[in-house]
């Protein structure tokens, strides 16, 4: 049942009946093109009739806190010029563009009406500290950053200083991913089914996690799949191994994506992850250091162990030759501890 609402009348303010009490608002109307808008500004009471005159009046003079005017050099500014630059969208490739999106609307989201030059690298590292369980994302955050402060300071001229990001974004992990056992593998009859398809997508064509999880059906036919190279932002022909043309043949179509959302759109990487984490902490401490990356690493290792060489593994993976070689002499290593192992028979 509502209580009585306050007896208290301004012009311009208005009562609402919020989560169980009612709560002073300054508003304001006017016509824009033809258009009715408003304006609403709460006012944090606090239930005392002078702290609402006080704040009633700072509304009415156009000074309460939230009538500011944002930071001249705000990263909402920068983000809306870097968006709407011709020669960067026509520049950049789509993928590349896609990358960048959800670390900028974080930004937004959280610091958008901030001066950029009130950031420092220890608040940029304090951002990253939360996203260690996510390294990729806190790679791309930090080189988004980066990104926009040397848009702003080269193409806007806005006096910035130093970048608080430069470094952070080359992010590189303390080791190499490890490529997963078998009795990891095995595990994923345990998994959740978007984690089981995932893992299928990711160790059947060797592509990068983000990549395989974002296929559609129409990239398998025949023998044959395409493949992206996100690097180049570009599609390539690989054959497609049994196992996986027979797995993703299985699985019923809800939409374009193997992985769907729905009609159209994929599940997020994400999501996946995320789903991918909580799977692997209920696997005990040594399931913790691996990652979904490390599947890739299983594709290379198995391709060695089947003897192909570096070419053709670099065909399907399309990883650097120097990453192919590092994970050939595990392989190559666990292959020769089995022979040694089997000569004490």
């Amino acid at each position: 049942m509502k209580t009585p609402k306050p007896r208290i009348s301004k012009p311009r303010l208005t009562w609402r009946w919020v989560r169980g009490k009612w709560e002073p608002y300054h508003r304001v109307t006017w016509t824009d093109d033809g258009k009715r808008r408003s304006r609403e500004i709460k006012l944090d009471w606090k239930e005392d009739p002078q702290e609402l005159d006080r704040l009633y009046w700072l509304a009415q003079a156009g000074q309460h806190q939230a009538q500011a005017r944002p930071a001249q050099f705000s990263w909402r500014e920068c983000i809306i010029a870097w968006r709407s630059d011709p020669t960067i969208q026509q520049k950049l490739a789509d993928g590349t563009k896609r990358s960048y999106r959800l670390p900028m609307d974080a930004i937004l989201e959280k610091n958008g009406g901030k001066d950029m030059r009130n950031t420092t690298r220890q608040q940029v590292r304090a951002a990253l500290g939360k996203l260690a369980d996510t390294p990729r994302k806190a790679a791309r955050y930090a080189q988004t950053i980066s990104l926009l402060w040397n848009y702003a300071d080269k193409e806007l001229d806005w006096p910035l200083g130093k970048n608080p990001a430069s470094g952070l974004a080359k992010y590189k992990p303390a080791r190499e991913y490890e490529a997963w056992p078998d009795w990891m593998v095995k595990k994923l009859a345990t998994a959740p089914e978007n984690v089981q398809i995932a893992a299928e997508l990711i160790r059947g064509t060797g592509q990068r996690p983000s990549a395989a999880i974002s296929m559609r059906h129409e990239q398998f036919s025949g023998d044959w799949m395409e493949v992206l190279d996100e690097k180049a932002d570009e599609m390539f022909p690989v054959f497609c191994p049994p196992r996986l043309r027979s797995f993703v043949g299985g699985i019923r179509k809800r939409g374009a994506h193997i992985l769907a959302k729905n009609i159209r759109e994929p599940v997020g990487y994400d999501a996946i992850e995320k789903s991918f984490r909580n799977w692997r902490n209920g696997l005990g401490e040594q399931a913790q250091k691996y990652t979904l990356h490390g599947l890739r690493k299983l594709a290379i290792v198995e391709l060695a162990e089947a003897g192909a060489s570096d070419a053709e593994i670099q065909a399907v993976t399309g990883q650097s030759a120097q990453m192919v070689a590092y994970y050939r002499a595990r392989a190559n290593r666990k292959k020769l501890s089995r022979t040694a192992q089997e000569r004490r028979k």
